[in-house]
């Protein structure tokens, strides 16, 4: 970590474990994607390069970072390469919230495009669901309810069964019945208005 980047990403540079930093470390000195290279990946490092992208993206918006272009360059670079870590494993709601985002402000739409790919190859529909729950920002918004919507209706049914995601499973049922006209989906429509149990056919 470069002394010049602040205390603040000094102290989070500092705090990170070990695996992390040679993660980090390993990722600047390869010219391989994030998605190739072998290494140990969990919920904490996940927590880790989210804060540090965090600090990172906060440093670059600084005045004092932007009179120092050295400098600057150094700070988008690692927040950079830490965005592409996260990308590459993250299957956290708010981790792809923070992604988007930050693709969104820097007008990014083929990292949007990229992001929505990753939705539907990692993500679960519950983690999407509560990406949905989560957001402000209708475009996130739009992108998890269109990614959910190509799921099969029995894996979007089970998420009736819990009060957060309930009125976010029917909307996309309901996309399902009428867009792509699902049989499926539109059944389990007719048996939560008629009351009955879904759960004995689906």
């Amino acid at each position: 970590m470069n002394k010049n980047f602040g205390e603040r990403l000094e102290n989070i540079w500092k705090d990170l474990r070990p695996m992390t930093k040679k993660m980090l470390e390993g990722a600047m000195k390869t010219s391989k994607p994030p998605g190739k290279q072998k290494y140990s990946y969990d919920a904490h490092a996940d927590w880790e390069l989210s804060s540090l992208l965090t600090a990172l993206d906060e440093q670059v918006k600084d005045p004092e970072s932007k009179k120092d272009s050295v400098r600057l360059r150094e700070i988008s670079n690692l927040a950079n390469v830490c965005a592409g870590l996260l990308e590459a494993r993250t299957e956290s709601a708010e981790v792809f919230i923070q992604l988007a985002k930050r693709a969104l402000s820097r007008n990014d739409y083929a990292g949007i495009d990229k992001l929505a790919d990753i939705l539907f190859e990692r993500f679960t529909a519950g983690e999407i669901a509560e990406i949905i729950r989560q957001t402000e920002m209708a475009q996130i918004r739009a992108i998890a309810y269109e990614t959910l919507a190509i799921f099969p209706a029995t894996l979007v049914v089970p998420l009736l069964d819990d009060p957060l995601y309930f009125e976010i499973a029917v909307n996309v049922l309901e996309q399902q019945a009428m867009e792509f006209e699902s049989e499926e989906a539109r059944a389990v429509l007719e048996h939560l208005d008629s009351g009955m149990d879904y759960d004995d056919d689906f």
